[in-house]
């Protein structure tokens, strides 16, 4: 920019800006200084001094100007030729003075690379003294905005009303906790809010009361009003004192390695992460490398302002997140009908689209049992008991119709050989096999509203009226009955009653410890009782169902209104589903005892998570997503457990994570302890020293599968989303393993293809048109994003391998890895601040993680889903998202709604599935 008598317009667009008192009393760089700029060049135009060239730099993005130079002007005229250098100098020193007098925000900013001329007179700063002015510039940029709103001591942002609320409620603990009106330095976590975290908050009570002068160990209620009104301040400023406070126990405004690494310990303390706690001094030496580079020995407010402030510049994670924002408006704005109707339709081919499979099946099923009963209705309201029991008998035939129905349907979703092989055909494009676990249980819902419908007719109805009959109406049906009119004692005694009545109670014990809260072990009952909980509970009980169906065989032939063979049809309806079911637990049988593995390798991990590596038996195929079922004879022959496989198809071996939370998996731990006594148990503390011999003596172990799960069906999707809940990212390692073979397989067949065309260009042009489309067909998955979320931090010791294998192998980034640790605080909150830099800074210098050891970050509380979900829609526009969920059924729910809400507001389709077992 070139200032002369005749010019001077830059700024015109920023010109009617004005600079207030406040800002010209503290040189503020803000936006409007540089409406001042105008006025300051048309001053020395009045003056007439002398024409300089003074280049700024504009950042648009962050509203800065930066001074870059200031240099006398080539004119070419004679009066500047005459101008001699000593007069030069002296004018573009007084130039520069002006400058700094009118402009004093903009010289202060100046850094390395905008310094001033070599002809100014102005002294360089100290390295020091420049990163503090550039720190306080940083301050006003956007990236910093997001950091400038953390750094809180209470969980939840307040505004005046939620303050007062939550001072209520401080206030009632007060009362509580106070011994004499005064409430203990021990106590003030508890009070406060911070239970978990009584460490952290002691921190807190001992500089607060060091700002008052005071060394007490008690406060009264003012006092914890004032402290309170200090650590709920809206003011980053205030917070960001207090924290650099709490490290700067001689308050002299400076912090040593020491005072950073009591802070590391006191956050890492907070949230539980021992393993930081260990390593708190090498990471305080790591901050201080950084931020005091000159080897002062301390660090300023200042500078751990800087370090929070330019949060983004290490945490590679924001960007991606931030960088699609325009992206995906613009994928939602141009995909959402503005139109009601059209938005409406939309949704409704959504709907239907993702439930059509379901609504087919569900149809057609309640079609059927309405059919029956109706045809079985109709057929008794014709007979002539009918006179003598009324509408009780056809409807008590009507539910005994579907009765039948249902008992031969709820074998088939068990059937688990069979379902497997489907899924592999063209059936698993209109059969929702997902849904089978889902479809049994709704049959058992209907058989027991069957069964009370049935049962409760005879009992409540038909057996009274044909009791209580008299001659004249029992006449008609009296040679069904032998000539002989029944009592109650006949009618339950006899065949048709004893067995109905032995079903009744066999069925109300299998159902009862079928339910979720008897399985699951959630209900606590007296011993000896507390037997009839759990899984094994189920398990067993669910064999005397065998039992029901060789009774409902004996039911359904001793009939007393029918007679002829062919007329009894219970034995059509379940004969073909209950051969296949015996025909499964045979094939079931044998293949385990011909699948008898070894265990090879057996490691103690951390969160009671054992790992077995087995032998593959000789012609055991299996893909990715599916499930093995294990049996060991020492502990029950009767007792089989699945496990997801997490060894990739191609490996040569077989393995399995276990977590130790029930009777039988405590026990195979045991067992496998017991079979090699060099084994040792690792504990958390020494994961990296984790020992992993090869074991002899092991117990045998029985396999049988695999079993279809619905992350088999990976392939059929452009893109992955596979989301794990702790031990559920089990199924999804596997697919991890087999898409990093896979892009393995690929370059290799590329290096191939690569050094045929060297030698046959007709061969390789042949391959260049056969290869590509054949790899499509295969390889229909283009990329993968997985997140693991856990509550412990050992977890990740648990595919540790897998992770860094993956973050090296996958150069072409198709597959993005995100762990997330929930028991860490949320962003923002003052306890995990400093742990989120010092896991940004180490990320940034050595490319690993501070928690898992491995090369992807580590993230801290829960995924925010609807970011995640966005980024994949704008980042996959018309492309099939395949959401893979194994954890919790709450999660869950979120997950199913989020990809219905994205498939109908973009041009990305989510498909979601659930894990079962």
């Amino acid at each position: 920019m070139t200032t002369s008598p005749a010019r001077s317009s830059f700024g015109s667009a920023r010109s009617n800006f004005s600079l207030s008192d406040h800002d010209r009393q503290h040189h503020r760089q803000d936006l409007v200084g540089g409406a001042m700029l105008p006025i300051f060049l048309n001053d020395l135009n009045h003056n007439n001094q002398d024409l300089v060239e003074v280049t700024l730099e504009l950042n648009n993005n962050d509203d800065d100007i930066v001074v870059c130079s200031v240099a006398p002007v080539a004119s070419g005229t004679s009066e500047d030729e005459e101008t001699g250098p000593g007069m030069l100098g002296r004018s573009l020193s007084a130039t520069s003075r002006s400058l700094r007098r009118t402009f004093g925000w903009l010289i202060r900013s100046t850094s390395s690379r905008t310094a001033a001329s070599s002809n100014s007179s102005e002294l360089p700063l100290p390295p020091r003294e420049a990163r503090r002015l550039k720190a306080k510039l940083q301050r006003t940029r956007s990236g910093a905005q997001r950091a400038l709103n953390g750094l809180r001591f209470i969980s939840k942002t307040t505004g005046p009303s939620d303050a007062e609320e939550l001072w209520k409620q401080v206030e009632a603990r007060f009362e509580s906790l106070a011994v004499d009106g005064l409430l203990a330095r021990a106590d003030f976590g508890r009070c406060i809010g911070m239970a978990d975290s009584e460490e952290f908050a002691v921190g807190i009570f001992d500089t607060l009361a060091r700002r008052r002068r005071q060394n007490i160990t008690k406060i009264s209620k003012e006092e914890l009003r004032d402290f309170w009104s200090q650590i709920s301040d809206q003011s980053f400023d205030a917070r960001l004192q207090i924290f650099f406070d709490m490290a700067d126990s001689n308050e002299d405004g400076r912090i040593t390695r020491e005072g950073v690494q009591e802070l590391i310990m006191l956050s890492a303390s907070a949230n539980k992460l021992s393993k930081l706690k260990e390593q708190a001094e090498e990471y305080a030496s790591l901050i201080m490398e950084e931020l005091d580079p000159e080897n002062f020995g301390y660090i300023e407010l200042w500078q751990l302002e800087a370090l929070l402030l330019q949060r983004d510049v290490y945490i590679d994670y924001s960007r991606p997140l931030s960088a699609v924002s325009v992206a995906w408006s613009q994928n939602l704005s141009s995909f959402r009908p503005k139109n009601l109707l059209r938005r409406l339709n939309r949704s409704l081919n959504c709907l239907i689209l993702d439930n059509w499979q379901r609504g087919w099946i569900l149809l057609l099923w309640i079609v059927a049992m309405a059919s029956l009963f109706a045809w079985k209705f109709y057929q008794y309201r014709n007979k002539a008991a009918f006179e003598v029991i009324r509408y009780c008998l056809p409807v008590a035939k009507g539910a005994a119709e579907t009765l039948k129905l249902n008992m031969a349907l709820i074998l088939l979703p068990v059937c688990r050989n069979t379902l497997t092989w489907l899924r592999s055909t063209r059936a698993r494009s209109f059969i929702p096999f997902d849904d089978s676990t889902n479809f049994h249980k709704m049959i058992a819902f209907a058989i027991a509203i069957g069964i009370i419908v049935h049962a409760g007719n005879h009992v409540a109805c038909d057996f009274p009226r044909l009791v209580n009959s008299s001659p004249e109406e029992f006449a008609p049906i009296s040679a069904d009955f032998h000539g002989k009119k029944p009592t109650y004692e006949f009618l339950f005694t006899g065949p048709e009653g004893l067995t109905g009545i032995l079903m009744v109670i066999f069925m109300a014990i299998s159902f009862t410890l079928a339910a979720s809260h008897f399985r699951k072990n959630m209900v606590r009952l007296p011993a000896p009782f507390n037997k009839l909980t759990g899984f094994n509970a189920f398990w067993y009980s669910h064999h005397l169902l065998g039992l029901v169906y060789v009774l409902l065989l004996i039911h359904g032939s001793c009939l007393y209104f029918v007679h002829k063979w062919y007329q009894k049809t219970t034995w059509m309806y379940i004969s073909v589903p209950f051969l296949l079911y015996v025909v499964e637990r045979s094939i079931r049988t044998c293949r385990s005892k011909h699948y008898a593995v070894k265990i090879l390798k057996a490691s103690n991990l951390p969160g009671n998570v054992i790992s077995l590596i087995m032998s593959k038996p000789p012609g055991f195929k299996y893909r990715s997503g599916q499930y093995i079922f294990l049996q060991c004879p020492s502990i029950s022959p009767f007792e089989w457990h699945p496990f997801s496989i997490t060894s990739a198809p191609g490996d040569d071996h077989l393995s399995v994570h276990i977590r130790t939370v029930g009777d039988w998996t405590k026990e195979l731990k045991r067992a496998i302890s017991e079979g090699d006594h060099s084994i040792s148990i690792v504990h958390q503390a020494s994961v990296t020293a984790m020992d992993q011999r090869r074991l002899f003596n092991q117990p045998k172990l029985f396999l049988d599968g695999p079993y279809g799960a619905p992350a088999q069906d990976y392939r059929n999707y452009d893109v992955l989303l596979l989301v794990g809940l702790g031990i559920g990212a089990t199924p999804f390692v596997s697919i991890l393993k087999d898409l990093l073979n896979s892009t393995r397989t690929a370059e290799e067949q590329t290096d191939s293809n690569t050094e045929t065309s060297t030698s046959d260009s007709l061969s390789s042009f042949t391959s260049s048109c056969l290869t590509p489309n054949d790899k499509k067909k295969s390889q229909r998955t283009t990329n993968a994003h997985f997140y693991w979320v856990t509550r412990e931090p050992g977890s990740f010791e648990w595919f540790k391998g897998v992770m860094d294998e993956v973050a090296e192998m996958d150069h072409k980034g198709q597959i993005e890895l995100h762990n997330y640790l929930t028991s860490v605080y949320e962003e923002g909150d003052a306890r995990s601040t400093l742990i989120t830099m010092v896991q940004a800074l180490n990320h940034a210098k050595h490319g690993t993680d501070i928690l898992s050891g491995t090369s992807v970050m580590t993230h801290f509380a829960r995924p925010n889903w609807k970011e995640v979900f966005t980024k994949i829609a704008s980042k996959h526009p018309f492309s099939t998202v395949g959401v893979f969920y194994c954890g919790m059924p709450m999660l869950a729910k979120e997950l199913k709604m989020l990809s219905l809400e994205l498939s109908q507001k973009t041009s990305t389709r989510f498909e979601f599935h659930k894990e079962y077992f």
